[in-house]
């Protein structure tokens, strides 16, 4: 039976925990689901195979006896500056990539999946009959997106991210599953908030990639997210030069929407740039500790020196482990094959001697991609 109210008190919970919005839905098979089965078939899923998980169709069958969703967003912006600032484009005398916004603190399922499990916590006191409950943070077989949208929590995108008026597309989802029947954000024949994309092509435009086949329709094959994190073979090469000097991820379909513009900061800070240093080869072959980096546009030419035992403990607990090493170093080499040197500089020669170590590695995928970043520096 659903009760009145509880709904109001759930989004207030959420709130005191840090969440910045909250909302509810029934579970049901929304319309934008059924589109999946066709855009899968064109194959825009790449190797993402977990994306043909049938239950990702019908949240209905998420969970058994699922019945409520419950939709969290936190928002992860700072004010560091954009991708698409003149920072990415300045000189190259220490070349450097771009690491996505989301990844540059820690990980976002460690942090949002606390919040989530406590605001499942409160709901047992809140709700004494027995029910069943599941969290997830980007790793069940749901859309959160299309959830967040008939939640009350924004519209999809011509770039197809969720869009909130307020917090513009800087923020993580998350979601409850419960066998509980509660009362949903949107009262009956309300209807999501309307698309005020309008006439903006903003995002279709930017995109290096050209990874938008049209308004609302992505083909995840190009997208430079996909080809730096999800891919695990060589960068197709038609792709490389585009990518410019995205080593993690890709943020330019959000920095240019004008609904990011006006973004709130976030006060969270677990998301925060981290703080590193990196181990690096001087001219007499020893390998001190590199001055201080952070994830925020660092310096390419320490993950050169990378070793996977290194990247472990350097990334643990942060998003950039999802690449692994092996793809780390191939976009790491791509971006520095994109990079502007002085010829003949000290960083210029490094770099070289670095890549051509690389090229000769057994790991075939690094060695391809350093030998492609010196046919473009030497």
């Amino acid at each position: 039976m659903t009760v009145p109210g509880d709904t109001a008190w759930i989004v207030n919970r959420a709130k005191s925990l840090g969440f910045d919005l909250c909302g509810v839905v029934r579970a049901d098979k929304f319309p934008e689901l059924q589109h999946t089965p066709d855009w899968l078939a064109r194959g825009y899923g790449g190797e993402m195979k977990y994306l043909f998980d049938p239950r990702r169709g019908d949240p209905r069958t998420a969970m058994p006896g699922v019945r409520s969703i419950i939709v969290c967003l936190l928002n992860y912006n700072t004010s560091h500056p954009l991708s698409t600032d003149a920072i990415l484009s300045g000189p190259d005398d220490e070349p450097r990539g771009w690491v996505s916004r989301y990844a540059w603190g820690d990980d976002y399922h460690d942090v949002l999946s606390k919040k989530l499990d406590a605001l499942a916590e409160v709901l047992r006191e809140r709700f004494p009959e027995p029910f069943q409950a599941r969290t997830y943070v980007d790793t069940g077989p749901v859309q959160e997106r299309v959830l967040a949208k008939y939640a009350g929590l924004g519209w999809l995108g011509k770039n197809t991210l969720l869009l909130n008026q307020t917090l513009g597309s800087f923020f993580f989802l998350g979601v409850i599953l419960m066998t509980l029947d509660l009362e949903p954000t949107l009262g009956a024949g309300e209807l999501p908030p309307p698309d005020l994309c309008g006439s903006c092509r903003r995002c279709l435009d930017a995109c290096p990639t050209q990874a938008f086949v049209e308004p609302y329709v992505m083909d995840a094959q190009k997208c430079i997210s996909y080809l730096t994190i999800e891919l695990r073979g060589a960068i197709p090469e038609q792709y490389r030069e585009p990518m410019g000097k995205h080593v993690f991820g890709c943020d330019i379909c959000q920095d240019v929407c004008p609904w990011n513009h006006r973004a709130p900061v976030s006060t969270v800070s677990q998301f925060q740039p981290r703080v590193f240093s990196l181990l690096e080869k001087n001219a007499s072959g020893a390998s001190p500790r590199s001055p201080e980096d952070s994830l925020f546009f660092p310096r390419l030419e320490g993950f050169l020196e990378l070793g996977e035992t290194d990247f472990r403990e350097l990334f643990r607990g942060s998003p950039v482990k999802r690449a692994k090493w092996r793809g780390l170093l191939r976009n790491a080499c791509i971006a520095l094959g994109n990079s502007r040197f002085t010829r003949g500089s000290a960083v210029h020669a490094r770099i070289c001697d670095s890549l051509k170590r690389l090229a000769a590695s057994s790991e075939l995928i690094i060695a391809e991609s350093a030998q492609w970043a010196l046919s473009r520096i030497q």
